[in-house]
């Protein structure tokens, strides 16, 4: 009879493993449920805005001129970048990989990483949203100025309180990320701790 060397080695070394203590389980486990309801509630609620704009921009095109289909136009396509950045940034984190403690720490990494690289991306949609606003405005001013009946001037307070909107949206971005950063700290040393 031949005896199989390696897999006695294996069980030997499973059976020495430690057990994490019951009570940092049962903290993990409570953190895990808490993190999956609320990645729920973020996509229901982003689910719901992105009809509720669509509907808007729906609404606007039809009860508005040549302004109304612009704005209609710029906040479809508006909508239709940051879903399609939510959804590839946020792959790969909607459910484990596996039904174990640690395939869930990981997944909790996965998406506050993945929210992280969301926060930086936002910034960069904000600008670019209002490069795209401000570049159709004034390539389309003739035919706007005849519907709103306005010199340009009139125009530029609306452009510049959305440029002054700006460091608000960086603030309240910076915030959250000193938040989710401080979430990644805790997540590294959860996974650290199992490691042990």
């Amino acid at each position: 009879m031949i005896e199989d060397r390696e897999l006695e080695n294996w069980r030997g070394q499973w059976t020495t493993v430690a057990e994490l203590p019951t009570d940092f389980q049962h903290k993990v486990r409570e953190r895990i449920k808490r993190e999956n309801r609320l990645f729920v509630v973020g996509n229901v609620l982003s689910a719901i805005a992105f009809l509720g704009i669509l509907f808007f921009a729906a609404f606007v095109r039809r009860h508005a001129g040549w302004l109304g289909t612009g704005w209609a136009t710029g906040l479809c396509i508006l909508v239709f970048v940051s879903v399609g950045c939510r959804i590839w940034v946020m792959r790969q984190t909607w459910r484990p990989e596996t039904q174990s403690t640690r395939a869930f720490v990981e997944l909790w990494h996965k998406r506050v990483v993945a929210r992280l690289r969301l926060l930086g991306l936002s910034i960069y949609v904000s600008i670019g949203w209002i490069i795209f606003c401000a570049g159709l405005t004034a390539a389309n001013w003739p035919t706007i100025g005849q519907d709103v009946r306005a010199h340009p001037r009139e125009w530029i307070g609306l452009v510049v309180a959305c440029a002054l909107m700006q460091p608000v949206i960086w603030y309240w971005a910076s915030w959250l990320r000193r938040r989710k950063l401080r979430e990644l700290d805790e997540v590294s040393r959860v996974l650290r701790e199992m490691e042990e």
